[in-house]
């Protein structure tokens, strides 16, 4: 636990220097900002969001975060954080009927509505013989809908007192058999009761990917949210959603510095006093916030130092472990020079193993494509398409094809510039065309005309996120959650705070200072603002971004097999 609220005059704590621009350093740097303290983020790339982000190419925005983001509507805590950050204001929400469609090998599909009654309707027809199993699904799946307004975010469990903990407890007792019984039980336990074998396969596929580590809790929680219009997506797509946050960030005086290159956290007398660049300067601040990638920051920045035993565990033999961390992805963007209306905005596809043999890395014989102008129509030209297919991936087999370093530092104009391409081996790009040459075989035999309407291509591996962000072996979503690493993780941040034992003024945000996913980033920096001013013996504040209105929702049935319609609700707004 951080413990020490001055400097070494004796001074309270004002300055701050914040390790990353992605949203656990947005965030970070918008609460830090609403209680008092003189923030400034460094950023290594000259775009703000970290993960969350999109690129140009041939006047397409290729967006590569956010398919569904937790806590778009109102009705629980995740929303508050997000118009506390200015995230969502002026914008439109739009939502799907469906959360996500698998399809497997022999054609058929399984539509996951995000309406109960309608999904289970959908999977008896499928199979009547796994009504049984069915109806309990959805049951629970109703609980959980009730339950979201109950799930703590605003606070971490760490600083809440003891009467505040047995009030969220209480708060469950409603829901206590259903969090009971999906949290005990993996899904790919659960999902072998189907007697259908579609069935059996296809529910481990609702979140898009295979987890193979997840209890059927998460897989609840997701599809509860988007039944209850509160994970749909925001107009202007990830990108969109990152620059708000830093113009919210920037409204409440925050500074902050692109293509700037942390080397060292410096460290005086067991305190965090600034940090070293690329380029051999330095800056100074009270209070260091890395919300960058953990293992860069334990391992790199503060070499080793400061773990203790139990962090000395988690960084050194826990991570190595398989299944530890997220893995990576492989993306294929293609821009299509006409529309596709039969697409579907969601669609995982069930792969033979032949095809899944062509796709260097792949962890589990599927691919996800979505329609991605369906999202974001604002980032395409008129008249056209994005599709966007991925697939999870392990970083292994592409190192070994790699022949050069993952990350370059070149000056150009008189600018250190830190996120340049690299020279790979030939036989990584191979793989990259193999790769992309497959997937697009793959959708021209069920997209007829598909590979004619190409204008644009764009391919990343694990080691293009590793380059552009440093995230330990290319993950997005860093650790895993219900497995020994997040547990721990966990266990660790209730003990010391979001610090490391024995470093005073040094503190970790973002995905690595919790699990996965944008909003537990942002909830990550609400809750390491909360730390800090435990620590400086001040009272925490919050408030919501009054500079736009709320934002609105719409929305968009997805009917099987044909494109979607949209329809705008009667006006609801948060």
């Amino acid at each position: 636990m951080t413990t020490s609220t001055t400097d070494r005059t004796g001074r309270p704590r004002e300055s701050m220097i914040i390790i990353g621009g992605g949203l656990g350093g947005l965030s970070t740097g918008c609460y830090a900002r609403m209680n008092g303290y003189r923030t400034h983020i460094l950023e290594m790339h000259e775009l703000p969001g970290g993960c969350c982000t999109a690129w140009e190419r041939g006047g397409f925005t290729l967006d590569a975060c956010v398919s569904w983001l937790l806590g778009s509507g109102p009705g629980n805590e995740m929303h508050q954080i997000w118009l506390e950050l200015g995230a969502l204001q002026g914008k439109e929400i739009r939502h799907f009927d469906v959360f996500n469609i698998v399809r497997g090998q022999d054609g058929r599909a399984v539509h996951f509505y995000s309406d109960p009654d309608r999904l289970e309707a959908h999977l008896i027809g499928i199979s009547p013989a796994d009504a049984r199993t069915v109806r309990k699904f959805c049951a629970q799946l109703r609980s959980f809908r009730k339950a979201l307004a109950v799930y703590p975010f605003l606070k971490p469990v760490g600083l809440m007192g003891r009467v505040e903990r047995w009030r969220m407890l209480a708060s469950f007792l409603p829901y206590f058999n259903a969090v009971r019984t999906t949290i005990t039980v993996l899904m790919a336990d659960y999902s072998a009761k189907f007697k259908d074998p579609l069935l059996r396969e296809a529910f481990n596929f609702i979140l898009y990917e295979k987890h193979p580590n997840f209890p059927v809790l998460p897989f609840h929680f997701q599809l509860a949210s988007h039944a209850n219009l509160s994970a749909g997506v925001p107009e202007g797509g990830s990108l969109g959603l990152a620059r708000s946050i830093e113009a919210r960030y920037r409204r409440l005086g925050g500074e902050i510095s692109y293509n700037t290159k942390v080397e060292t956290v410096i460290v005086e007398d067991d305190r965090a006093v600034g940090v070293r660049l690329s380029d051999g300067s330095e800056l100074r601040a009270d209070i260091v916030v890395s919300a960058c990638d953990g293992y860069t920051t334990t391992m790199k920045f503060l070499e080793g130092k400061y773990l203790g035993e139990e962090y000395r565990k988690l960084y050194t033999e826990t991570i190595h472990e398989p299944g530890m961390v997220f893995p990576g992805y492989f993306t294929l963007f293609l821009g299509l020079s006409r529309p596709f209306p039969e697409g579907d905005p969601c669609t995982t596809y069930l792969l033979d193993e032949t095809t899944a043999a062509k796709l260097t890395g792949i962890r589990h014989a599927s691919i996800n494509v979505q329609f991605r102008s369906r999202h974001y129509p604002e980032l395409s030209p008129d008249g056209t398409t994005v599709v966007y297919a991925t697939y999870f991936c392990d970083i292994a087999p592409w190192r070994a094809l790699d022949e050069g370093p993952e990350q370059v530092t070149r000056s150009r104009g008189g600018q250190e510039l830190h996120t340049l391409p690299v020279r790979h081996g030939r036989g990584y790009y191979a793989a990259k065309r193999r790769a992309r040459e497959t997937l697009v075989d793959f959708l021209e035999q069920r997209f007829p005309g598909l590979r004619d309407a190409i204008v644009v291509r764009d391919v990343s591996s694990p080691l293009t996120q590793v380059r552009y962000t440093g995230n330990y072996d290319g993950t997005v979503l860093g650790w895993q959650p219900f497995v020994e690493s997040g547990e721990r993780l966990e266990e660790l941040v209730k003990k010391y705070g979001p610090g490391l034992p024995g470093l005073a003024n040094f503190y970790q945000s973002g995905v690595w200072a919790t699990t996965g996913g944008l909003i537990r980033a942002a909830a990550a920096g609400r809750h390491v603002t909360q730390f800090i001013c435990r620590d400086d013996g001040k009272p925490f504040t919050a408030s919501v971004d009054l500079t736009a209105p709320p934002p609105t929702h719409r929305v968009i049935p997805v009917p099987a097999g044909r494109g979607a319609t949209a329809v705008p609700t009667t006006g609801k707004s948060t």
